[in-house]
């Protein structure tokens, strides 16, 4: 049930527009300002497609496109007149927004920032992406964790980005913050649908959550992104899916937080995300609350080490063009990005 496509909106609904936007080439700051009011754009026709949309997502990489270029003369900045421009969209829109940028990092490299910006053009989310999709990504790791806010009519809203998706462990971090919808922004290509879709279901069902998830579509001459706005229920069923390819579709439905927070505290039977801290509660009083998973204390200790650690053959970016890099995480910078 999506209240046809969110036509129909609910006293407890949040409707939501995933822009299939079409993956634009961005090589100069001209380009960066063409595609920024390309964004603007697109912004009032979701308004204007949709009087009752609550939040328009944009995919990962909708300013920069696929390029992975580090040109510090297109990197963005908080206070530029990228955000500026997207900050004021939502406001004379009326309507919540997702952007990405790719953002200038003094002394490292960019990061891959997700935003999202509520109808009075405030930042209310920012995140650093945490699992660049290497060996293809430049992007320094992010180091904020997954926040977790109050969207739209209420509800908890968290975001990542891509391949953070690949990991079952972002999603739980952000049901276990609270996150009733998590959007995933990207920019996948066509080689990746089949994960791309069951990884937007498993992430919902194994948390109770809606997943709200969009790539780029189209071509730029070189990749091809495959839109696949896919929304999720928190059950895994597929409500909403964009399955044509056509760039700037706007997928759209409305989810129910409501039917979250109820199956969260009704449920029994795969109740997955409080079954998981509570195991085998039928045999013992209020379950089993170790962690007897030694891949998250080795991790906690800085001790992540597989078994085949020392065969894995790829570990760093050179085969993609990218320097290997000499300085670890979380130490010092250099004075200035090269």
């Amino acid at each position: 049930m999506n209240g046809l496509g969110g036509l129909n909106k609910s006293p407890n609904g949040v409707v939501i527009g995933l822009v299939q936007l079409k993956l634009p080439v961005v090589e100069t700051p001209a380009d960066l300002a063409t595609q920024t009011a390309r964004i603007v754009e697109m912004t009032a026709k979701a308004r204007r497609n949709m009087g009752t949309m609550d939040l328009v997502v944009f995919p990962e990489y909708a300013l920069h496109g696929l390029s992975m270029d580090i040109n510090p003369e297109i990197m963005c900045t908080m206070d530029g007149p990228e955000v500026a421009a997207f900050k004021q969209a939502c406001t004379d829109n009326d309507i919540w927004g997702c952007f990405s940028i790719m953002e200038a990092n003094p002394g490292g490299m960019p990061y891959n920032v997700g935003l999202i910006i509520d109808n009075l053009g405030e930042v209310q989310l920012y995140y650093r992406k945490m699992h660049p999709w290497v060996p293809v990504e430049p992007w320094e790791p992010g180091d904020g964790g997954i926040p977790v806010i109050e969207g739209p009519n209420g509800c908890k809203l968290s975001l990542i980005i891509c391949h953070d998706g690949m990991f079952p462990e972002m999603a739980r971090e952000a049901a276990y913050k609270g996150a009733e919808i998590m959007l995933r922004t990207a920019g996948y290509t066509a080689p990746i649908r089949d994960s791309w879709q069951f990884t937007n279901q498993s992430n919902a069902f194994c948390n109770l959550m809606v997943t709200a998830n969009v790539c780029m579509c189209g071509s730029d001459g070189t990749f091809d992104s495959m839109g696949e706005g896919m929304i999720c229920n928190f059950d895994g069923s597929i409500i909403a899916h964009g399955t044509s390819g056509r760039a700037d579709e706007i997928i759209t439905a409305e989810v129910r937080p409501d039917l979250v927070r109820e199956a969260r505290t009704n449920w029994g039977v795969e109740n997955n995300i409080y079954q998981f801290g509570h195991r085998g509660y039928v045999a013992v009083k209020g379950g089993a609350q170790d962690c007897p998973y030694t891949y998250m204390t080795d991790l906690a200790a800085g001790q992540y080490r597989l078994p085949w650690e020392d065969e894995v053959m790829v570990t760093d970016g050179s085969g993609f063009g990218f320097d290997a890099p000499t300085r670890v995480f979380n130490s010092p910078k250099s004075e200035a990005a090269e």
